[in-house]
This record gives structure tokens, C-alpha cells and sequence, in this order.
């Protein structure tokens, strides 16, 4: 799906956000972001982590 979004696509994008959420809300907006990622990304690894574990556990 996003594949198909070029650099118009993107900057398109960017400007419908400044729009709706205006200069002074954007900082906010990208930490909110950010943090969502870092969250989501920790979960990943550890439910990785946890599979990896019961394998060799199984594998014993």
C-alpha cells in the first residue's frame, strides 16, 4: 500500500497534517509518534524473545 506513495504523495500528506493540526501542534505530535513506535517496536522484541526462548525450551 504505501509503496506506491512517492515524494508527492508524501509532501501531500505533510501539508493536509500542518493544515489540520497547525505549526504548534506538530512537535507534539511527532513525540507521540515517536513513542508509539518505540513501544510497538520493544513489544516486537520482546514477543521475539519469548518465541525464541520457548523453541529451545521445546527442542530440549
Amino acid at each position: 500500500m504505501l509503496q506506491n506513495v512517492g515524494f508527492p504523495g508524501l509532501m501531500m500528506i505533510l501539508v493536509v497534517v500542518l493544515i489540520i493540526f497547525g505549526p504548534s501542534k506538530l512537535p507534539e505530535l511527532g513525540r507521540a509518534v515517536g513513542r508509539t513506535l518505540h513501544e510497538f517496536k520493544s513489544s516486537a522484541k520482546e514477543l521475539v524473545s519469548d518465541t525464541k526462548e520457548e523453541v529451545t525450551e521445546n527442542k530440549s
